[in-house]
């Protein structure tokens, strides 16, 4: 049971680092026109320190001293899931009648999502 309430806390947060995500992407490639790429990895790194620090207190409750350490594990996941994030964006987004931008990017959300909860759970906060 455990488990279920682990992977409902850190959707919740994930939710949340979402709306970071999509509200600094937007803002970034939409009003201050950069990159749309850059401005993924500007929303994508917003994300990542919010959800370090929820995930640390709430997710796993971790009591882990060496926080410096544990949060470049958390970084070094999360920096493989913005490559895996990244292609698939790419991926979807640029191939002959590519879908759009922001679908593409809410795929690359979920398939995200469940590598960066397994690699957090097993790696940085076991």
């Amino acid at each position: 049971m455990d488990l279920f309430f682990r992977i409902i806390k850190f959707g919740l947060t994930g939710l949340l680092g979402m709306a970071i995500d999509f509200g600094a992407t937007w803002l970034c490639k939409e009003k201050i026109k950069i990159n749309k790429y850059v401005s993924n990895a500007i929303g994508f790194s917003l994300a990542v320190t919010n959800n370090y620090l929820i995930n640390r207190v709430w997710t796993f409750q971790s009591k882990n001293e060496h926080w410096g350490a544990e949060f470049i594990k958390f970084l070094a996941v999360s920096l493989f899931g913005l490559a895996l994030n990244t292609a698939i964006i790419y991926f979807f987004h640029h191939r002959k009648n590519g879908v759009n931008f922001y679908v593409a990017k809410f795929f690359a959300i979920i398939l995200v999502f469940i590598w960066n909860f397994l690699a957090n759970m097993l790696f940085t906060f076991n």
